[in-house]
Formats: C-alpha cells, sequence, structure tokens
C-alpha cells in the first residue's frame, strides 16, 4: 500500500473516531481554540508595533522629514529606543539643503508651552495632550493658511492654531499668557492659521518667530526635525536615502512614517507593543502547550481499552501513534483556525485596555494581515502535535495485555525517568527561589526567582500523580472526616485514580502558582518602591508642576526664601547601560535620575552602602545595588552609558546606593542629565527647612513666592510620595491586564480537563448505583473529591510559588518577607475553589441524568 493511501486512510480512522468519541475531543478543540485566539491577539499586536501608527498633522505637506536616530542599533536583536528626543546641530539643516533633489530645508524646534487663561486656569493640548511651540517657517510643513491676522514679527508675538484660539476664547489682537516650564509671559495673537484638513488632534500648535522659538528651547544651536520639500520629479522614497548616504547621522521618515518623528510618543509605543508582545506571546506558547499537552494526555488515558484492543488486533505501535498524531492534527487545525476569530477581537480588547490605562496613544490603530493568523494556527498544530506524541508515546508503546491491565487499574508507579527527572527539579526549583538570589547579584537575581516558580510546576507535572497521592493521604481523610460513605468512596477514588486526578488537576495547580507568582512579585516591587522612596525623601516640602516641568532657575528662586536650608532640583528620565563585552554586548534600560545643588543627603537618603554620593559631580555616576551588580561596576570602575537622548557617556562609579526602586537606578549630577532631556524642564524641587525653622511660615512664603508660576504647586512630601505611586501605575496595570488574559485561559482549561474527567465517568456513576448507592450518597463522593481537588490544588500551587516570591523579596530588597495582600490570595483561593466546584459538580449532574441501567450499557 502507498504512503499516500495508508496516510487517507489514517486520517479517515481518526475522523470516524473523533466522530464517535466527540465529548473526549472537545476539551483539546477548546484549549486549542482559546491558545489559537491569545496567540493571534499577540501576533497581532507585534505586526502593529512594525506597521501601525497615526496620521501626521503638522507635517504632511512635507516629503521627508529627518530625524536624529531615536534608538540604539543592537545587532540581532530589537533596538532600545531613546526615552527623550534625540536631537540635530543646527548646521545639518544647510547639510540637507545642499543634497541633490532637495527644494528647501526647514528646521522646525518643539517648545513646551501651556496657556493661562484669565481666569488661572491652565490649558494644555485637546484632551490633555501637549501643547507644542514652534517657529513660523515650520508652518509650510503642515500647509497651514493663515485664517486672520498676519505672522509674528517680534518676540512677543505669536500665532496660535484656529481650535487653540477658540478654545481659549481669543482672537487677533488679544493678549495672551504663556508659561514655558514655569516662566511665564505675555504675547499679543497676530494670527490664526488652520491645517487644510481640518484641527489638529494630537497637540495645540503656538508660532513664534524662528529666532524666539529656538531662545525658548534653551539649545539655540539644535534642532528636533528638519523638514524637507523635494523638487520637482524626486520621489520621496529616494531622497530620504540620498539624505541619509550624504548627511551622517541622520534618519528620514516618509509616508506615514513621518508621524514617528512628529510624535516621539509613538516610537515609545511601537516598541513598547513589540516587546510586551514577544514576551508574553512567548510565555502564553508555553503555557499553552503544556494545557494542550495536559488535555491530550487525559484523553488518551481515557480511551486505553480502545487502544490496547488496537494493539491486540496487530496495530503497531506506529501505526497507534500515526493515528492519535491524525486525530491531533484534525481537532487542533479546527481549533486554531477558528481561534484567529476571537483572537482578532482579543487584540482589539487588548488596545483598548492599553489605551485606558495610557500605555498606548487613543489614536493608535491596529494593522491585520494573515501573517499573524497563520503564525498562530502553525503554532498551535506544532503544541497540539507535540503535546499529542508525548501524550500517546508510553501508550503506544505498551503491550496489549498491559494496556488493558492500565485500562481497568492504573499502574502503582510512575517511570524511573518521570520520577527521577521531577524529584531533580525540585531542589533545583527551591536553590533558585532560597539559595541563588543571595548569591547572585543584579538583575539576575529576580529573574532566576521567578523562573523557580516555572522549575516546581514542571516538577508538579511529573510527579502529579505522586504528588497527588500523598495529598490525597494526609488531606483526604481530615477534609471528609464527616462525610461518611461519600467521604469514604472520595478518598478511596481519589487514591486509585491519582493520575486521572493530577491530568484534572494540574491546570488548577499551574493557574495558582502563576496567579500568585505574577500578582505577589508586583505588589512586592510596588511596596518595595514606596516604602524606599518614602523612607529616602527628607525634604519637608517639594515643589512640583502641573505642566511639563519646572523651569531650572526656580531652584534660585526658591533657594533665597528666609527659612530654606537646601534646595535639591530632580529630573528624571531612563538611561541605557552597555555591559558584557566578552560575551556580546547586553543593553539594560533604568529608571535615572539627576540631582544636584549640593548637600544632598540633607533632602534625600539613597542608603549608600559603599562609596561617598557627595562626590556626585562631573563625570560621575551612583549606581543601585542591582543595577550595580548587573553591570559588574565596583567603585572607581566606569559604566557605559547612553543618555535620555542618545549621548553616549563612561562616568566613573562613585557610590553605590540601595534605595534604587523607589528614586532610579542611576543617579548622575543635574545639569548632565537635563540637558539631555526633550524639555530641559525639571520634575520636582526637594526643600528642606533650616533647623527651628517654623514650616507653616515657611510653606506660606513659598506660595506666595511661586503665586506668579500658575503652573507650580507646593506639595508636602507625603503628596509627592503618593503622586509618584500613582505615576507608575500604568505599568502595574498592563501587567495585570495580561496576567488575567493568561488566568482567564488557565480558567477555561481548568474548567475544560474538570468537566471532561467527570463527564467521562458516567458508567463508574451507574455501576455505583446499581451495587447500592444513593445519588445523594454519589453526590457526596464527588463533593469529597471536589474538596480533595481544591485542596491538593491550592497546597501544591502555593508551595510552587513561595519560593518564587521571596526569591524576588530578597533580590529586591534582601528581605525574605514578599508582600502578599491577604485579600488578593484569599480571592485566588476563592476563585479556584469555584472553579473546581462548579466544573465537576455540574458535569457530575450531567453526567447522572440517564437511568444507571442504561448509562452501564453506553460505550465509553
Amino acid at each position: 500500500m502507498s504512503r499516500r493511501a495508508l496516510s487517507r486512510r489514517t486520517l479517515a480512522l481518526a475522523w470516524s473516531t473523533i466522530n464517535g468519541r466527540r465529548g473526549g475531543f472537545v476539551a483539546a478543540f477548546v484549549a486549542v481554540l482559546f491558545g489559537s485566539a491569545v496567540i493571534t491577539a499577540c501576533g497581532i499586536l507585534l505586526e502593529s508595533s512594525e506597521r501601525s501608527g497615526v496620521l501626521t498633522e503638522r507635517y504632511q505637506a512635507a516629503d521627508v522629514v529627518v530625524g536624529a536616530p531615536q534608538a540604539l542599533p543592537v545587532n540581532d536583536d530589537v533596538d532600545p529606543r531613546y526615552a527623550e528626543r534625540a536631537t540635530l546641530p543646527a548646521e545639518r539643516v544647510d547639510e540637507v539643503a545642499r543634497v541633490p533633489g532637495v527644494r528647501r530645508a526647514i528646521a522646525d524646534v518643539d517648545v513646551p508651552v501651556s496657556l493661562v487663561t484669565d481666569g488661572g486656569d491652565v490649558l494644555a493640548g485637546p484632551s490633555g495632550t501637549r501643547m507644542l511651540g514652534h517657529g513660523w517657517q515650520s508652518t509650510v510643513l503642515g500647509a497651514f493658511s493663515l485664517n486672520a491676522g498676519q505672522p509674528p514679527a517680534g518676540p512677543d508675538e505669536v500665532v496660535l492654531d484656529s481650535a487653540l484660539a477658540q478654545r481659549a476664547g481669543v482672537t487677533v489682537g488679544s493678549p495672551v499668557r504663556l508659561a514655558v516650564g514655569t516662566n511665564t509671559a505675555t504675547y499679543r495673537v497676530t494670527g490664526i492659521v488652520r491645517l487644510p484638513g481640518g484641527d489638529l488632534v494630537r497637540q495645540s500648535a503656538l508660532f513664534f518667530t524662528d529666532d524666539r522659538a529656538r531662545e525658548l528651547t534653551g539649545q539655540p544651536d539644535r534642532v528636533d526635525a528638519i523638514g524637507v520639500l523635494a523638487a520637482p520629479g524626486v520621489g520621496p522614497d529616494a531622497l530620504s536615502d540620498a539624505i541619509e548616504a550624504a548627511v551622517a547621522g541622520t534618519v528620514g521618515y516618509t509616508g506615514r512614517e513621518r508621524s514617528e518623528a512628529e510624535f516621539l510618543d509613538l516610537g515609545s509605543t511601537r516598541s513598547f507593543l513589540g516587546e510586551l508582545s514577544l514576551a508574553f506571546g512567548g510565555s502564553m506558547v508555553v503555557v499553552i502547550m503544556i494545557v494542550v499537552a495536559s488535555t491530550l494526555a487525559l484523553t488518551v488515558r481515557q480511551r486505553l481499552r480502545e487502544l490496547a484492543l488496537l494493539r491486540a488486533i496487530g496495530a503497531t505501535p506506529k501505526q497507534v501513534l500515526a493515528m492519535i498524531a491524525a486525530e491531533t492534527t484534525v481537532v487542533a487545525t479546527f481549533g486554531a483556525v477558528l481561534g484567529v476569530l476571537p483572537g482578532i477581537g482579543l487584540s482589539f480588547l487588548f488596545r483598548e485596555a492599553f489605551v485606558l490605562v495610557g500605555a498606548v496613544p487613543a489614536d493608535f490603530h491596529l494593522s491585520i494581515s494573515p501573517l499573524p493568523l497563520l503564525a498562530a494556527t502553525a503554532l498551535c498544530l506544532i503544541g497540539a502535535r507535540l503535546g499529542g506524541r508525548l501524550a500517546a508515546r508510553r501508550v503506544a508503546r505498551l503491550r496489549p495485555m498491559d494496556a488493558l491491565g492500565e485500562a481497568t487499574v492504573e499502574p502503582p508507579r510512575l517511570g524511573r525517568l518521570r520520577l527521577t527527572s521531577g524529584f531533580l527539579l525540585i531542589p533545583a526549583g527551591l536553590a533558585a527561589g532560597f539559595v541563588l538570589p543571595w548569591r547572585l547579584t543584579g538583575d539576575g537575581a529576580a529573574e532566576i526567582a521567578a523562573f523557580s516558580a516555572f522549575l516546581l510546576l514542571f516538577a508538579v507535572g511529573l510527579l502529579g500523580p505522586w504528588l497527588l497521592r500523598v495529598a490525597v493521604f494526609v488531606l483526604g481523610p481530615w477534609l471528609n472526616r464527616r462525610s461518611g460513605v461519600g467521604g469514604f468512596l472520595a478518598t478511596a477514588n481519589a487514591q486509585a485514580n491519582s493520575r486521572r486526578l493530577a491530568a484534572a488537576t494540574t491546570p488548577l495547580i499551574m493557574g495558582i502558582t502563576l496567579a500568585a507568582g505574577q500578582l505577589f512579585s508586583a505588589t512586592t516591587a510596588q511596596s518595595a518602591a514606596q516604602d524606599q522612596a518614602a523612607e529616602s525623601l527628607r525634604a519637608t516640602y517639594v515643589v512640583t508642576s502641573t505642566s511639563a516641568g519646572i523651569s531650572p532657575d526656580a531652584a534660585d528662586l526658591i533657594r533665597a526664601l528666609p527659612g530654606v536650608s537646601v534646595v535639591t532640583p530632580v529630573v528624571r528620565t531612563r538611561v541605557l547601560a552597555t555591559f558584557g563585552e566578552s560575551d556580546g554586548p547586553q543593553i539594560r534600560a533604568y529608571s535615572a535620575q539627576g540631582v544636584g545643588g549640593g548637600r544632598l543627603t540633607e533632602t534625600m537618603d539613597l542608603a549608600v552602602l559603599a562609596g561617598d554620593i557627595t562626590k556626585l559631580r562631573g563625570d560621575t555616576v551612583a549606581l543601585s545595588r542591582i543595577a550595580a551588580g548587573t553591570l559588574g561596576a565596583r567603585l572607581g570602575d566606569t559604566v557605559d552609558l547612553h543618555l535620555g537622548d542618545g549621548t553616549r557617556i563612561r562616568p566613573t562609579v562613585v557610590a553605590v546606593y540601595e534605595r534604587g526602586l523607589g528614586l532610579g537606578d542611576v543617579t548622575l549630577p543635574h545639569d548632565l542629565v537635563l540637558d539631555h532631556t526633550t524639555d530641559r524642564l525639571d520634575l520636582a524641587l526637594l526643600v528642606t527647612a533650616v533647623q527651628g525653622a517654623d514650616t507653616g511660615t515657611l510653606a506660606a512664603a513659598m506660595r506666595s513666592a511661586v503665586a506668579r508660576m500658575p503652573t507650580v504647586r507646593v506639595d508636602s512630601r507625603e503628596s509627592f510620595v503618593a503622586a509618584q505611586g500613582e505615576a507608575t501605575a500604568g505599568e502595574s496595570a498592563v501587567g495585570l491586564i495580561l496576567n488575567a488574559v493568561m488566568l482567564g485561559y488557565l480558567a477555561i482549561a481548568v474548567v475544560n480537563t474538570l468537566v471532561m474527567a467527570t463527564a467521562a465517568r458516567f458508567r463508574e456513576y451507574a455501576l455505583l448505583q446499581l451495587v447500592g448507592a444513593t445519588r445523594r450518597q454519589v453526590f457526596a463522593m464527588m463533593r469529597g473529591e471536589t474538596r480533595i481537588i481544591v485542596a491538593a490544588a491550592v497546597l501544591l500551587g502555593t508551595l510552587a510559588a513561595v519560593p518564587s516570591l521571596i526569591g524576588t523579596s530578597i533580590a529586591l530588597t534582601r528581605t525574605l518577607t514578599p508582600t502578599v495582600p491577604p485579600l488578593a490570595y484569599l480571592a485566588i483561593v476563592a476563585v479556584s475553589a469555584l472553579l473546581g466546584w462548579t466544573a465537576v459538580m455540574t458535569s457530575a449532574r450531567l453526567a447522572m441524568r440517564p437511568r444507571p441501567v442504561d448509562a452501564i450499557g453506553v460505550r465509553e
């Protein structure tokens, strides 16, 4: 017989088996379907990170927009983006203008501005977006038309876009108060402009004279971007390539990509979606493969008698494996293909959730093509085939008589290799959670601690029947001591069928472990960050801004007030650290702060472990314990850093401190950081009063001093710490969203496997009733089994999560106590109990609907 004919007969046999045992394959179908949906959603997010964007506004008339590289190039990896806008030297404008094919090159700068109304209200852009000032020449890049008035001619004149003028209630000739940072000045509106397609949506725009705009940036020798108008007959893409080749250190944007040069958050959004979809999608592929394999193992386990009969009539192990592979392929194909439809919907839910927490802009649209759909289908098929082969391999190799015996009574013990592997994983997981975080330094300690949960989960998967047998022996009599005959039957049945019980309980254990591990690792990090921020802040008051930030000269104003001892300006950013040249460079992004003004220890306590923080000046840096450990840096070493705008520095380490979670892992001199941020504004001013000074009088003096700065406010240090915690809530919310999806999938898998395992026992229920057990006693037995399942899952799932949580606490805070909110843990237990109880008892009731005499004669 030809191979093709044999394949057709195998598929025909597989299809007839699926038709005859639809209930047994529904669980595998559901697991693959929802798995395909999650992977499809991650694939759409990944594709959108490369292809999607938003419409350009002020650059819509430019053929090419030229900017500085906004990411650090990395070979064979995702290029990490800079946190701040990388700018170009002003002389690049002339160099671009000289490139053949360029008709005109126009410099553009961004100046963060707030408009103060007559009532004292501070206006931002539409829907809270940014309000930016620019030079008048840049209006050509958007084809703005002057609806009224004339261009600005002097340093105190400004032109507003029509939507902003309408919101502010001003017309040509009206005076407006504009705050650049915290410095407020009055300008006269000389004109109103409008885009040809309508109002600006993502921003509000003001136009000063070109000289005034450059002056307001604080860096008149730099430009943010260069808009290029092409000569007739010159294509934008070809011109962009020519500019990049002729002018060093430039990147050309054309078409839809021009918006990436206009809106800095767009590139950050793409980077965020790309990294998130790869990391979360990869984790979900592993989880889905484990769930599908567990489900298929239970399906195969329920068919031992059938497979044994096939072997008895002459089927070879290879033929049995081929049949199961064909069945798996058919079921997985249907599940994977149908799963892409809800996956598309899930991707839109992801987007809406990310918009809600502020992680993605509201106008960022998804890009959908066949590629992520095909990739999800292929991954699900591969995972299902692999899981089916692992589940069927042992059964196919059994002798027919052994297989018939196992179909009636479970084998007394697990295989030697399985037991050995499982028992070896337990000390490995414990060492990764308890021992290695003490010995490792840097980010690796927390990463290995998190990995310990997966090691212990694999151990539970391998040793599940053995662990369940022990759990039943210990918990069964205690949980069912008052349940009479039903409790006795539940304990005996659970001990005799530990393999079936383990296959049904594994997804529940996995869900509890991952829920506890992910949720409480986040609460541990958040609590540590809040505690460190509160403990480190020694300032009496904190001056903050309701707009883009505080102008640097505001520190001198506060410092001159009577009763003020120390003022420390603080600016925040993110830096990229490069390390590990010997085995290939690695890059880590760290939160960083720039501090200055001297006498830092009077306003901020970093908990210095080594070195002297007072030496932080010039070309120096202080690192947190975690960052220093990751970079392998000690006192006196130099580290390779890229500042927020990509500027490379090699500062010398002068101090190592503990409180990096609350304040930033990298601390640099204030001016060094400030000069390389997008807006060149401070986040806050930390103010410490002279010892013995009346703090109430000082607060009143400070509020009086900043009264002419409508965007500035004086806060207590407690308010500042709370505000910093709220600022990081978006990142935590993203983690909660992803964990909710993962746990939702596991919840479906839990219900799926428990229903399948319970419903398949209808003949057992019928036999128990025929030999004298009442329906009430059978239900009591199932309630007893459910108690054992839930209690064992909670116990094993919690034990598997504990080492990773303790290891995370050790890595982050050098303490053994993670932050575990009791109500959150009780919620995990309650949801687990509800899922287990509902799935088992509902399916048991359905399985017992037929009369016992009818059910006992129905084939399995």
